[in-house]
């Protein structure tokens, strides 16, 4: 994993409060962010007003890097879930870290492969039927502390486009198959195969 840190060297974070904006859908992007402490949600707004969370970012992670390299308009929106602490890193800053770090360059690269892959399920997901759309959501997310995943009915509803109520049942039905174990705020994955088989039968 590439060592994010280098492109802080010498620079001081900002400051961001709980439901802060960090940047906007639609709008031009001059920088790219990197999370260095909290955790901020992406979202699509729809034209009906309605959000759809894309992803849930953590301490480490990249933020708004798709459309800084393309110089297209923003395709999501990042708001803070937490306070959090965030440096911005525009086109001369990312090219003087290459320049004294050219081994981020791969990484960055692989990086944003998996970006436009996750962006692209996401938009091929919401033709799939409930339980395909809820196990890639569940394939897609890092493992938690003993390989619990933390997240709410209603988060996932809100991340695949469904109601709280349809998310519950196709989590017990991937319960009843033995695929995940439900407990209060998490689901644990227990048969990762069976899920990658389920998520991506045709």
């Amino acid at each position: 994993m590439a060592d994010w840190n280098l492109l802080a060297e010498g620079r001081s974070p900002r400051r961001y409060r709980a439901g802060q904006l960090i940047y906007l859908q639609g709008t031009r992007p001059e920088c790219f962010y990197y999370l260095i402490s909290g955790s901020v949600r992406s979202f699509i707004s729809t034209g009906s007003g309605e959000e759809r969370v894309l992803a849930v970012h953590r301490a480490g992670d990249l933020m708004g890097e798709a459309s800084f390299f393309d110089g297209c308009p923003r395709v999501t929106s990042a708001m803070a879930l937490e306070d959090c602490s965030i440096l911005t890193v525009d086109q001369a800053q990312l090219d003087a870290a290459f320049q004294r770090h050219p081994e981020l360059a791969l990484p960055m690269l692989q990086h944003l492969a998996r970006t436009v892959r996750l962006l692209s399920d996401h938009v091929e997901s919401a033709s799939l039927p409930a339980q395909q759309r809820v196990a890639r959501w569940l394939l897609g997310q890092p493992d938690g502390a003993g390989g619990v995943l933390k997240a709410t009915h209603e988060g996932i509803g809100q991340a695949v486009g469904l109601s709280r109520v349809t998310v519950s049942r196709a989590l017990g039905e991937l319960a009843v198959q033995g695929l995940v174990e439900l407990g209060y705020r998490s689901v644990t994955v227990l048969d990762r195969d069976g899920l990658e088989d389920l998520a991506f039968s045709v």
